[in-house]
């Protein structure tokens, strides 16, 4: 089979209904799965685009395992914003820290996911 130039791959696609478009920028891809996540480094990300509205993305970089909880920071929440949400909410101190946790330290979000928890 013989290779073709850059001009003829792109009138090809064209005609197959295909756009290729190359993203400039990318520095990394990150595909998270339930317990790690992929990550691609240096990254050359291309998106090939279908009549019809379907897009297709290749990825051209260095792969990187990455285990969950990794460089990503655990929340530490004050005791402080426990104990105020413990008191506006009327749970006790674990409840109030359980949901701290579930919404990333955000005050407000966890008052209002105990109380919609609690129904009222």
């Amino acid at each position: 089979m013989r290779r073709l130039s850059p001009r003829e791959l792109r009138r090809l696609t064209r005609r197959m209904g295909l756009e290729l478009k190359e993203l400039e920028g990318v520095e990394e891809v990150v595909i998270r799965f339930s317990d790690h996540e992929l990550v691609i480094k240096d990254a050359k990300v291309s998106v090939i685009e279908m009549r019809g509205g379907g897009k297709i993305y290749q990825i051209i970089g260095t792969e990187e395992r990455r285990e969950l909880g990794e460089e990503m920071g655990v929340v530490e929440i004050p005791e402080e914003d426990i104990q105020l949400v413990a008191l506006q909410t009327g749970v006790s101190l674990e409840e109030a820290r359980a949901a701290l946790k579930e919404v990333g330290g955000d005050l407000a979000k966890a008052i209002m996911l105990i109380k919609s928890k609690k129904g009222g």
